[in-house]
């Protein structure tokens, strides 16, 4: 059966290959590309072979990590690249699991990046030619390094096959792939600092990794042939005790799949979970509070202004401490409150035509205003007292922990209440449900950039009095002052907030059949 299994991967490839000329050109290319690396690997490998073995060992682990790396992360950039022996195509055939899983993996030599790769890490036996029992070693090792890559990769493709037909797993993974691009600037600094000091850690660097999966089976054959048996018989029961891990995973994940397909399972739920509705009374502000907070947390256009809130002030404060600066760390949290609160300005927008629900059913204004602002002050608050309280304790100025505090309050009251305005009166070009959060409507860029901008300068207008007591306090060491902030956050917070949802109510119930048509037109 596995000899089959082989057979019928290399026609299924040979047909692809037949029926389209511009993938043959492709492969063609390729080939000739892996056989260049290859050849470049092994020239590289047999001149290390004449220096010093520390030399070799070094490059041997971080290259081979390197790409041992690559094989995880590229089947979660790009699944499905290679289903020549997809597994559900066999759920119908009864074929034993130990068989298929063995023809699966062998079948993964069978192309250009398997055969590159299973070449390009025989060079190590090259590596290690002056060194008879290192050179055996390598070759060994060699093949269950390679053979555990592609057991991860097929591992790591099928898990995330069967995750990405999941909707909520696309929206979430679109979300999250874009903290690295928050991160980009701090991760820059820190390569760049790292690269300054490069030479001197590469050899902690593969000290490190021949301690790990990524580098065992490359420091197998250099500590047999530095003379330390021991450590080298410790890292092939890594080797291969993480080979027998990962099959184990792929055995489970493929069982799985063989015996509930995803295209015939079906999601049960619970009858009498209300999710984040018992979170709330049982009133019209409680059901839209609800509402809103579900889909805080499950619409990716909402996550994405909860992840900015998050990875920004974060951002800043990494900045900050690097710099040895810890004066303003406190004061961050008030930032995180100001982005997540004025997110409410574009609710009715996000809703489009199911802000209808809220009409036929007789929601009142100050009710629809109200409940909005709770489901957002239930992620904001915690989010602005935590930055603060850690901030304040970090940068060694508790002291002005009442000045951070009132920001924070004073901005989360101003913030809602203007953004509860701002959203019964003006309606905003965004993304569509269901659409990608980073999707832009055609005319929508700057205008909506615009409304956002006043919009969340008028916030910062009005907490001025908070921010002058904060400030003076900061200055003058006068922590009376800093209480008084706290009291002024807390009293203009409320009032601001207390005016804008009753103002904000008051257009609502004038405007919603108009504010209906505006956001139905954009489908």
């Amino acid at each position: 059966m596995v000899a089959h299994l082989l057979r019928l991967k290399f026609s299924l490839l040979r047909n692809s290959l037949r029926r389209s000329t511009w993938q043959l050109v492709g492969v063609i290319i390729g080939g000739l590309y892996g056989l260049g690396t290859v050849i470049a690997v092994w020239a590289v490998m047999a001149s290390l072979s004449f220096v010093d073995p520390q030399v070799g060992r070094v490059v041997a682990i971080l290259g081979g990590s390197a790409v041992m790396v690559g094989w995880i992360v590229i089947p979660l950039l790009a699944s499905g690249i290679d289903m020549t022996l997809d597994p559900a195509r066999f759920v119908t055939f009864a074929i034993p699991l130990r068989q298929l899983l063995l023809g699966i993996a062998l079948g993964g030599f069978l192309g250009v990046p398997g055969a590159a790769t299973l070449l390009a890490a025989l060079s190590t036996v090259a590596l290690w030619a002056r060194h008879p029992l290192a050179a055996l070693a390598a070759f060994i090792c060699a093949i269950l390094a390679v053979l555990t890559c592609i057991v991860v990769a097929q591992a790591v493709t099928s898990a995330n096959t069967n995750l990405a037909a999941s909707r909520r797993f696309k929206d979430f993974s679109s979300v999250v792939l874009f903290i690295p691009l928050l991160l980009l600037g701090p991760l820059i600094a820190g390569i760049t600092n790292g690269i300054k000091n490069l030479h001197d850690s590469l050899p902690q660097w593969a000290e490190f990794l021949g301690w790990t999966p990524l580098g065992a089976p490359w420091s197998v054959p250099a500590d047999l042939a530095l003379g330390h048996p021991g450590e080298a018989a410790a890292k092939l029961g890594i080797v291969v005790a993480v080979l027998a891990i990962v099959t184990w995973l792929w055995s489970r994940s493929l069982a799985h799949a063989m015996e509930t397909p995803s295209h015939s399972s079906r999601a049960r739920k619970g009858a009498g979970k209300l999710g984040f509705f018992r979170w709330f009374p049982a009133t019209p502000m409680g059901a839209v509070a609800g509402r809103a907070l579900s889909y805080w947390i499950r619409d990716p256009r909402y996550s994405m202004s909860l992840i900015l809130a998050v990875v920004l002030p974060m951002v800043m404060s990494i900045s900050a401490v690097s710099r040895g600066d810890y004066s303003y760390l406190g004061y961050i949290g008030s930032l995180a409150v100001l982005l997540l609160v004025w997110s409410i300005s574009a609710d009715i927008s996000y809703d489009n035509t199911a802000f209808a629900l809220h009409i036929s059913t007789g929601v009142s204004g100050f009710a629809d205003r109200a409940g909005r602002a709770l489901a957002c002050a239930t992620l904001a608050l915690p989010l602005g007292l935590l930055y603060a309280v850690v901030g304040a304790i970090v940068g060694n100025s508790v002291a002005n922990l009442p000045a951070m505090l009132g920001l924070v309050l004073g901005g989360l009251g101003t913030g809602l209440g203007l953004a509860s305005i701002f959203s019964a009166r003006v309606t905003m070009k965004v993304p569509l449900p269901g659409q990608s959060p980073f999707r832009s409507q055609a005319g929508g860029n700057f205008g909506a950039s615009l409304l956002n901008l006043g919009g969340m300068t008028l916030v910062a207008l009005l907490c001025t009095p908070e921010v002058i007591l904060a400030v003076v306090a900061a200055a003058t060491h006068q922590v009376s002052l800093g209480w008084i902030g706290l009291a002024t956050g807390i009293v203009l917070g409320g009032v601001l907030l207390t005016v804008g949802l009753r103002l904000g109510g008051k257009i609502y119930d004038q405007r919603a059949p108009e504010l209906l048509q505006s956001v139905s037109q954009e489908r």
